[in-house]
Formats: C-alpha cells, structure tokens, sequence
C-alpha cells in the first residue's frame, strides 16, 4: 500500500511529518483476510460465546493466594469517634487487617485532585466509603471477621439530593467545584428581543454502568518489593500511577496488566484504582498474592455512578421556530469528592447545543457535593445529560407553535459548511446532520408514521403512541488535551507472525480487532497472522484512558506508525537487497514485490532478519491543533464531531404508565468504517443503554443515604426483551471523515448512546397525546412507569 496519498500525524512539537494516512479505507482484497473496512467478527467473539475467555477472576491463583473484604461505611456523614479492629485481627484465619494508618504511601486513589482516601481517614462521607480491608484465606472468613468491628460515629448533617446539596452549597459559601460558564454574544438583550420564550426545567438520573465483570484486582508481589497487578481497569497507568503512590513507590516498580474487561463504560476508568491499591497493600504487607473482587451489592454501593443533572432553561425563537437565544443553568450532583467531575460537567456545557446552532447562548454550571458515593465517568461523560434541555426545548417551541417538532429541530441545525460557531466559540465546519435527517425522516416513512400515530392516539382512549425524531452531535477528543496521545509496540517474529501491543484496552468494544485490522492493512497479511495481547504498562508506558470514544482513533494511529516504521524499513532493506528503487518495492496481499520478483512477506522477513534489520518498533500519535482556554471559555477542544439520527415509536398504557419501544430507525454516521460488523454493535449496543438511562434505570438513596438500589433484584437493566421487536440500524453510507484519523473513521463508542433521546421525546410525546395536545408535559429521566403516570394525571387534570 505505498501509492496512496500520505499525511501524518502530529508530534509532540505540532509539526507534519509526511508519513501515509489513506484517503480512505482500500476496496477489502480478495486475498486478505482482515483488512481495514472488512466487516470481521470480533476477535474474542468465539471465547466470548463459549465462556472461554478469561478475565481477572479467571486466571488461575498462585498458592497462599488471600482473599479481600473491604468494610464499608454505614453512615452517611459522620466523624469516626473511635474503630476498634482488635477483634477482627483475632479472628482465626485472618492473615492482615488494614486502615488508613497502615498505608506506607499517601492514603488516596484519586485520578486528579487527591480527595480520595482508600480508608477513611476521622470521618466518612457517604455510606459504603472503605473503612478497612481483611485479608484471608477465603472470602467467607474475612466478612465473618469484618463483622465483628466496633465503630463509634458521631453523625454529622448530610445533603442526599440537589435541592440539599444547593442549601449546603449557599450556607458553606462554595460548591465542590469553581462554577464554570459559557457565553456566546448578548444572551440578555437577544432573549428580550426574541418575539416568544419558553422556560422550563428537566432533571436527568444517575445510572450505575452495570458492567457483567464487577471491579476486581490481583496483585502479586515480586522480588525488591515491584509488585504485578492484574486489574479490570480501562486505565492501566492511572492505577499503575495510584498502586505505586499507596505503596510509597516509583512507578517503575508497579506493572499494571489487563487483557480484557466484562464492561467497563466509564466505571472502569479511575474506581479500579482502589481495589488495586487493597490488594497492593495487602500483597506487600504480606508477601503473598492478594485478590480483591467486589460483589454486586458492594460494587455499586461503592463505586460512582453517572452524574445526575438538574437544568433550569429558558429558549427565545421567533415566529418560525429558530432559536434567537438560549440560557442554560447546570447543577451536577457530583457526590462527596471531585474525581472527574470538573471534566464531566464541562462536557455536559459542551453538548448543550446538541446539534443546533444557537446564536446567543449562556450556559452556567455548578458543581454540587452531596454525601453520596462520588460520581463518575459514564458514557458519554456528561453529553446526554447537557443535550436533554435542548431536546425539550425544541419539542416546547412546536407545541406552542403548533408544529411539527422535526421542522423546529430541522430549522436550527447547524449548517452544512457554515461558518456557525458553537457556545465555547469553536466553529463547526463538518455539520452533516441535515443530510442524515433529511435521508432518516424518508427512510423511516416519518411524515405518514406521524399521521398514523394521531390517528391511533384518536381512536384508542388507553393507549397512547408518540414519535420523534432527534439529532446528535457529540464531539470527539479528550476534552482535557494532554490526554489525547496514545504508543504503540510491535513486533514481527522472523516467521512473518505479528505481536501487537498498544495502550488501549479492550472492554468487549472491539478496539483490539479494529487495530489488529489496522495492522494487518499497513503490512497486507491476514489478520490472523497477528496476535493481540493483553495491555501492559510495561510494554507501553503512560497511557491514556480508553475513553472519550477516542481509543481506536489513537492507538490506531500509534499502531499504524510502528507498522510503518516496520515496514520502511524491510524496503530500505528490499531496496539494497535487490537493487531496486523504493518505488519498485509494493507490498500485497500476503506477498512483497520487489522489481519483477515476489516474496512471501515472512520470507522478505526471514530475510531482513537474517541481514540484522530491526523488526521492533515503538510508534506514537497525539491528536493535531485541539485546545481550550477555560478563563475565555472558548477554544477547539474537539477534533471532529460523529453525527447521528434517530426515529423511535412507543406506547403507554394511560392506566399504569407501562410503556414500550416499538420500533427504533437510526442512521449513524462512522466515517468510513474500519469494521462495519463491529460498528453496528457499538450502535446498537450504545442506543440500548441509553434507553435503559432514560426510561427504566432509577438510583434512589434513603433518608439516611443508603443506596436501595443496589443489586439486579432492585435496580432495572435493559433486557433482551426491552430491544424492540422492529430495530432497523444503518451506517451512513457516505460517511468520511473530514480530519486526518485512521482511514478516514469516526469514533463509535459514545456517541449512539444519545441517540436514545428520541425515546425520551417520543414518550412525552404519548403523554402529549394523554391530554389531547393541549398541555406540554412535564417528565424527568428516567421517564418510569411512576413518573409517566403522573405525567398523565398531571396533563389530564389542566
């Protein structure tokens, strides 16, 4: 592949070297297996299915190996008055107890701000924050010790909920976090001139990430005190980085592994970082490997979940529906620490305008503490939450104008190539999501679907049906720019077999297939000549997270350039071989041609072998010319934006707010598919989970600040039985990505999960049509049975 037009990525000092990037993926080949847009299964799909793939747990214990429990709080706020372990450390079998004094390191876990004890240190901050770990030879014994603490708490007052955490906020003088706010032109004088203006609040929940694999860790101490964690992470540095910082060690000294993780969503980004830490602790303390598995019930009790979000807005628009100007106002419940909120409510204001061009614009956040366990990142990070407002704005301004709300959405999209800027005046260039919308509302037969549905609705005095059709525009990059990098290592064995190590991490996504595809491409062998390994720290050094939807995007890049570099130089090798001309040198399918001579590639191997040429290489990407100045707020923190569109059918039952997705159409676009197999899984997949955040996923703490939701017996999942009988799904099929990413691809992992808010809009749309379109509902997420019903009741009384 050595014709096709070349660009490059960008270097540490923001220059362009002139190294290949396709224009777009090749036709697939007939001779290769695996190329780059080949719709391949995923490569642990057949372990996968016959429960052979192997995750933390499952790889086999070393003898003495001890078993952790962490005790957890059982108040909400309190001071630790005294906690008595005595009893615990006598317990027979009970190898080590440890606390907060028993950490060598700096007693934290946090990802950023240091406000993250692994134990609590005089006081507790919400119920289920670790108290103390108890290691032993089975689980069962080290719960039965850790029964038999004493702890004396004086209770302190505690905020649960918003509206709390704002009372506790105003009387403390400060948030959690410094607010932060957008503005874009004279929001106050456009509002005053916009001839109509609707207000209105919406509130969105919490949602646990529920991934199949809970949060475990396994550490194994080594000699000179280096310690081996295996960890269900999707952020092996940041925990190698934390394990060390416990332990009082370089990090030189703290290999972090993972080869796969049973989910991750988010919730494996920066919580793993405390069971590792335990199991370190406890693998030091006693020089035996340690192994710290959360179950269900602890597992959501103490790790994070998404952010909940209270927005207060008020939208001007004119006569026709064009949005003249818009005030947001966030307040994120962030939990009792800082974590990745300050990212996460940022992001929540960069997706504020979804899709649509908003001419003046305002938008506030505050960042609340509420003694809770502390939220965290989530799919999407913040995006769905910021894009509902705008969502139920545009369905308030059709309904009092009377029109359909697809022609409002389609009257303040982002133009096609405009020169429209977004609130955090970045200009949007790229915008496509006309030509999707214009493509899905014929596609899915919008218009007549929309007349059968007020049809239905006329004649059927219980059930109700509603439909709606939304955008998304979701931006791509870590918003916090030193993020975007990512290495890669690979090897070719003299036999002309590959060994692929990159920085991602593979959580059943697919990103170890899409670059294995990437590789297979550069060196044009199938890719079953390419073996994929587990993610080491000790292969590729200072990773970034598998997040931000940005993982294949990156280590894509940083594979393709280590192959490149591979590949170089067997050419400068070929060239002096076989007295040919770089130009003459062309790599095929499964075979090099040199002049009028070809070669298998693992002979053209076995050859640069035997001459002394390097086949190892090491490659890097950092993502080119995004940056944000938070003092202006203002900047390009994003590299491209993904679009997407879809069209969802539902139904209520009037009587009991039972409701249910009927039919789903959706376009996406991807770029130019890497694997289009893999694609329409994330699609789906994301789609599905944003269902269950908006319509059935309820957290509810108590009074008291316990979680009751807090297993699969009190907290609701998206089933099998929930997808809808009729899901039709497309790739764009003229997506190409505009910037320079890996073959022209767009990142699939978040930006689908919004494509759920036309289920939300189309169930208040039913509700609509319970009070015979005449009262605009109000309706929060998740939209319950409980709460359409009342929505119902509430639009049937006015």
């Amino acid at each position: 592949m050595m014709d096709e037009t070349r660009i490059q990525d960008r270097g540490e000092a923001g220059t362009v070297r002139p190294e290949a990037l396709h224009e777009k993926p090749p036709e697939p080949r007939a001779h290769l297996k695996g190329g780059v847009g080949q719709a391949i299964p995923h490569d642990s799909g057949p372990l996968h299915v016959s429960g052979a793939a192997r995750y933390t747990d499952d790889d086999p214990e070393l003898p003495g190996t001890l078993q952790i429990h962490i005790a957890m709080s059982g108040r909400a706020h309190a001071r630790i008055l005294a906690m008595d372990l005595s009893a615990v450390r006598a317990h027979p079998g009970v190898a080590v107890v440890l606390a907060a004094a028993d950490v060598p390191g700096k007693n934290d876990y946090s990802p950023v701000f240091g406000d993250d004890p692994i134990f609590a240190e005089g006081h507790v901050f919400y119920v289920g924050q670790p108290l103390f770990a108890v290691a032993a030879g089975d689980l069962d014994t080290a719960r039965a010790a850790a029964a038999l603490a004493k702890v004396e708490y004086e209770d302190l007052p505690a905020a649960n909920t918003i509206d709390e955490a704002i009372a506790l906020a105003d009387a403390e003088g400060e948030d959690l976090l410094p607010p932060h706010e957008m503005l874009l032109g004279d929001v106050a004088a456009a509002m005053a001139a916009a001839p109509r203006r609707v207000e209105g609040q919406v509130e969105t929940g919490g949602q646990d990430h529920f991934y199949l694999e809970g949060q475990v860790a396994y550490a194994l101490p080594q000699e000179n005190g280096d310690i081996v964690v295996r960890s269900s992470t999707q952020h092996p540095s940041e925990v190698q980085h934390n394990v060390a910082k416990a332990l009082g060690l370089p990090d030189h000294a703290v290999t972090v592994d993972v080869r796969r993780m049973g989910g991750g969503f988010g919730g494996k980004e920066s919580q793993p970082a405390l069971m590792a830490s335990v199991a370190s602790l406890v693998a030091a303390r006693t020089g035996r490997p340690a192994k710290c598995r959360l179950d269900r019930d602890d597992d959501m009790e103490m790790t994070g979940k998404r952010h909940e979000m209270r927005t207060v807005y008020a939208v001007g628009f004119d006569d026709n529906g064009r949005v003249l100007a818009a005030d947001f106002s966030h307040a994120v419940r962030c939990g009792y620490s800082r974590d990745l909120s300050a990212a996460i409510a940022d992001r929540a204001m960069f997706h504020a305008d979804n899709a649509y061009r908003l001419p003046a614009a305002r938008i506030h956040s505050r960042r609340l503490k509420t003694h809770t366990v502390s939220n965290t990142a989530f799919r999407g990070f913040g995006g769905p939450q910021g894009m509902v407002a705008i969502e139920r704005a545009m369905d308030r301004i059709a309904f009092e104008l009377g029109i359909d709300p697809l022609d409002v959405r389609r009257r303040n999209f982002y133009p096609a190539g405009g020169d429209a800027v977004t609130p955090y005046h970045m200009p949007v260039t790229d915008s496509i999501i006309g030509e999707i919308v214009d493509e899905l509302e014929k596609t899915s037969d919008y218009r007549a679907r929309r007349e059968a549905v007020r049809a239905f609705n006329a004649d059927s005095p219980v059930l109700k049906k509603g439909i709606a059709l939304t955008p998304v525009k979701f931006g791509i990059s870590f918003t916090t720019s030193h993020l975007n990098q990512a290495g890669a290592l690979v090897h070719v064995y003299k036999d002309g077999s590959v060994q692929l190590n990159h920085g991602g991490t593979e959580m059943g996504q697919g990103l170890f297939t899409k670059v294995a595809q990437v590789v297979a491409e550069e060196f044009q062998i199938d890719v079953e000549r390419i073996r994929i390994t587990g993610t080491s720290t000790g292969k590729v050094p200072n990773t970034s997270a598998t997040a931000a939807s940005s993982g294949t995007d990156l280590n894509g890049m940083a594979a393709q350039a280590a192959a490149r570099t591979i590949r170089d130089r067997l050419v400068a090798y070929a060239v002096s071989r076989y007295a040919v001309s770089a130009g003459e040198v062309a790599f095929l399918p499964g075979r090099v041609r040199i002049g009028d001579k070809e070669l298998r590639f693992e002979d053209l191997v076995g050859e640069a072998y035997l001459a002394r040429v390097s086949l190892s290489a090491t490659g890097f990407y950092a993502t080119p010319g995004i940056h944000y100045d938070r003092e202006s707020a203002s900047g390009e923190p994003f590299y491209y934006f993904a679009y997407g569109a879809a069209v969802s059918e539902v139904a209520i039952d009037t009587l009991t707010g039972e409701n249910r997705l009927l039919r789903a159409d959706i376009i996406h676009d991807v770029g130019t598919s890497l694997n289009p197999a893999i694609d329409l899984g994330q699609v789906e997949g994301g789609f599905i989970q944003g269902m269950g955040w908006l319509t059935m996923e309820e957290l509810w703490w108590d009074a008291k600040g316990r979680l009751r939701t807090h297993a699969p017996s009190t907290y609701k999942i998206p089933t099998a039985n929930d997808r809808p009988d009729d899901l039709r799904i497309r790739l764009w099929d003229k997506g190409r990505n505009p910037a320079a990413t890996i073959y022209r691809s767009k990142a699939v992992g978040e930006p689908p999960f919004m494509l759920a808010l036309s289920v939300f809009s189309a169930l208040a749309d039913a509700v609509l049509a319970a009070g015979d379109y005449r009262t605009f509902p109000a309706l929060d997420a998740p939209a319950t049975p409980e709460r359409i019903l009342a929505a119902v009741n509430a639009v049937r009384a006015r």
